[in-house]
Parts: C-alpha cells; sequence; structure tokens
C-alpha cells in the first residue's frame, strides 16, 4: 500500500509539473500571437520572431513557436529592402528545418514557399530557375502532405494571380485556387487555440479582386 501511495503521488506531481509547464507555453504563445497583430515595421516581426524562437529553443519537442518565428521572418523577407531579403528568407527556411526536426505539417510548406518568392523577388528573371522552383518544390510538397490546407491554397493562387497567362497564370486560374481556400477556411476546424489560422481575409480579398 505504501509503495502504491508513494507512486501515486509521484504520478499527481508528475501531471501538475505537465500542466505548469503547458500552462506557460500556452501563455507564451498566446501573447506572442496576440502581438502579431500589432506589427508595423520589418524590425517588428524580426523581434517578435526571436520572441517565438526563445520558446522554441526552451520547449525543445514543440515546433510551433519556430513556425511561427519562420512565418514571420518570411513575411518580414517580403517587406524587407533587396540587400535584406536573401538573410531573412534564410533564417525561415532554418527555423522551417528546425521545426520539421520536430514535426513535418503542411503549414511549413506555406511558410518555405513564401521565404523562397521572397527571395526569387529580388531579381525575378535571374532567380526563376532557383528559388522560383524552390518555391514551387515547397507547394507540391506541401500538397503532398495535405492538400485541404488552406494556406497553400491561398498561396498556390497568388503564384497564379502573378504569373502571366502566356506563362500559365493569370485571374481565371488564381480564381479557382482562391475559391478553393476560401471554402477550405470555412470548413477549418483549428486542432488547438494557437494552431495557424492566418490567411482568410486575405483569399476572400483577392478573389474579389479576381472577380471584378
Amino acid at each position: 500500500m505504501k509503495k502504491l501511495m508513494i507512486i501515486s503521488a509521484f504520478l499527481l506531481g508528475t501531471v501538475a509539473t505537465v500542466f505548469a509547464q503547458s500552462e506557460k507555453y500556452y501563455g507564451a504563445m498566446g501573447a506572442n500571437l496576440a502581438g502579431m497583430g500589432n506589427l508595423k515595421t520589418v524590425q517588428d516581426h524580426v523581434d517578435l520572431a526571436a520572441k517565438f524562437e526563445r520558446i522554441g529553443d526552451a520547449e525543445k519537442t514543440q515546433w510551433l513557436p519556430y513556425y511561427y518565428a519562420a512565418l514571420l521572418n518570411s513575411w518580414a523577407a517580403f517587406a524587407a529592402p533587396n540587400t535584406e531579403k536573401d538573410a531573412l528568407g534564410n533564417k525561415a527556411k532554418e527555423l522551417v528545418n528546425k521545426a520539421q526536426a520536430i514535426q513535418n505539417s503542411s503549414e511549413l510548406y506555406a511558410v518555405k514557399y513564401m521565404a523562397s518568392t521572397a527571395q526569387m523577388m529580388v531579381d525575378p528573371m535571374t532567380r526563376w530557375q532557383v528559388y522560383g522552383q524552390e518555391a514551387q518544390k515547397a507547394l507540391d510538397e506541401g500538397f503532398a502532405l495535405d492538400a485541404k490546407n488552406p494556406r497553400l491554397h491561398y498561396m498556390q493562387g497568388q503564384s497564379l494571380f502573378n504569373t502571366p497567362e502566356a506563362f500559365g497564370g493569370g485571374k481565371a486560374k488564381a480564381k479557382a485556387s482562391f475559391e478553393k481556400a476560401v471554402a477550405l477556411y470555412n470548413e477549418e476546424k483549428p486542432a488547438s487555440p494557437i494552431a495557424p489560422t492566418w490567411g482568410k481575409e486575405q483569399a476572400a480579398s483577392m478573389l474579389e479582386k479576381c472577380n471584378k
């Protein structure tokens, strides 16, 4: 009986510790996610990305902190001057690799797509062969993991919208991707309060542009 009581006490203590750690993790993630709505500059994105990365380094078994850190760096790469796009894009990819070492997810390929696309934008004509193909490969691999990820369809729509019809893009093709994205966003049921949900309003806005 005494042995059972000791085991029970140990288990209760373990559960309490795990719960406390989980509560701290979700609290930190929630605070950072709330901050994503107040970002204005490239540096704002980079600073918040660093906070997410520190959570990832502390937790070690959670992929979402690295995911959000990578996402913020990829967004920063789009807004940054050409001289900074490569560094931010590479940082995003480095963080994607860290996340994938913990758990692979189709969400990570949407970020990888954005990072490569931002790097391609430095000089699209000369960089397409490397970064354009990297971006397309990221989409293909993401769809192979989860063909119902709305963010991948949104990214695909963006790619088609910005590609001339002569090269296989255009509004008509982009519209189909945005329609699919919006439909999937409407069906989406996030796995947790901190799961990725971004892009719905932007996809709907792009769909409107395709209808004009």
